[in-house]
């Protein structure tokens, strides 16, 4: 069996026999948690901190710790 080469395939390719190899090594299950580790997720990360973070400051994290 010949090697594809990957810089003559198309992306569409590159994500098939990615897949493949993946669902080979690890199977579809496995395969799936995989590909999940990299969900780009929505939202504004540092936003949405910020907001829920608004009400707090350093002396007052401090002071509920003693």
């Amino acid at each position: 069996m010949q090697k594809s080469n990957p810089l003559k395939m198309t992306p569409v390719q590159i994500q098939k026999k990615g897949i493949e190899a993946l669902t080979k090594a690890l199977g579809p299950v496995g395969m799936a948690r995989f590909l999940r580790q990299f969900d780009l997720g929505s939202g504004d990360y540092t936003r949405d901190w910020e907001e829920w973070l608004k009400d707090f400051t350093v002396h007052g994290v401090v002071g509920e710790i003693d």
